[in-house]
């Protein structure tokens, strides 16, 4: 039995609580959604799967994403909710695997993964030790397994105050303040405000700039929504997209994880992602910033 989640904070959380609920002792299988959407992943008999798309491969399955709603009844449990892990922390309570020692834990989860945070947050995450260790979790051609693994085992064992004491972690918070003053200096000189859209084109970078994924929204307070786009890899193969609706200026009424299920990508009502292809990447950008322009509610 494995446990297949992806390497984010809620990803984490979700291998800590499956780790506890279920006893499971084997190494973590870290995938990326596009993985599981392109069958690149091998899910096996047994693994159970948390926040990611759903594979009839699995035996369990949980997550929280509007654009992975299942059609059809599945083991595990699905709900639109602020994170998986609160769908799995809810379902192993009822079943009295879990008890309430990870209430605070699932609580920041919540909040970072549904990006509700306050102006204070965005600007000065340092100040907040769930939201400035949730920064240090990035997926660099999975070059972090290891410390995804690590944090799972501090979790499971320490409170956030000595995690955030441990030397790696503490090294880790430190690039990352670094990383979010640069950030915002990138931010202000490759992005364009169009109706009310703020777009963030990376494509000049050999290596892409990282920081603070809501600085945008802090920054450019008449944007609705941010889109952000970059090459994959030095190769240029690919194209990745993110967008997200603004968490301050929310007048953003696009339904992303369902407009970007149409190109192949997906997540929820206020923010997701898709890979494109370069060679169409552009055609595919003008349409989703279209419908952006436009700002339709689903009926």
């Amino acid at each position: 039995m494995r446990i297949v989640t992806r390497p984010d904070f809620d990803g984490i959380v979700c291998a800590v609580l499956l780790c506890q609920a279920k006893n499971i002792k084997t190494d973590i299988y870290w995938v990326e959604p596009n993985e599981i959407q392109t069958k690149k992943a091998n899910i096996l008999k047994g693994d159970i799967l948390a926040n990611l798309p759903y594979s009839p491969d699995c035996t369990l399955w949980f997550d929280h994403h509007i654009s992975n709603k299942p059609q059809k009844k599945v083991s595990g449990a699905f709900e639109i909710a602020p994170s998986a892990a609160g769908v799995i922390y809810n379902y192993y309570k009822k079943k009295g695997k879990l008890d309430n020692r990870y209430d605070e834990l699932v609580i920041h989860t919540d909040m970072i993964d549904a990006a509700v945070l306050n102006q204070d947050q965005v600007r000065h995450p340092e100040k907040y030790p769930y939201i400035i260790l949730s920064m240090t979790i990035k997926n660099q051609g999975y070059a972090d397994l290891a410390y995804w693994n690590k944090l799972v085992s501090l979790f499971m064992e320490a409170d956030i105050h000595t995690i955030l004491k441990d030397p790696e972690v503490k090294s880790r918070v430190d690039k990352v303040i670094e990383e979010n003053a640069a950030y915002e200096k990138h931010l202000t000189e490759n992005t364009k405000l169009i109706h009310n859209i703020s777009i963030t084109d990376f494509r000049s970078f050999d290596i892409v700039p990282d920081g603070n994924r809501f600085l945008t929204y802090s920054l450019f307070p008449e944007s609705i929504a941010s889109v952000k786009i970059r090459f994959d890899s030095p190769d240029h193969r690919h194209v990745l997209l993110s967008i997200g609706r603004s968490i301050f200026n929310k007048h953003c009424h696009v339904n992303l994880g369902n407009l970007l299920a149409q190109f192949g990508g997906g997540g929820h009502a206020g923010a997701g992602g898709c890979t494109l292809k370069t060679q169409t990447a552009d055609a595919a950008i003008e349409k989703i910033l279209q419908t952006l322009f436009q700002n339709k509610k689903e009926i």
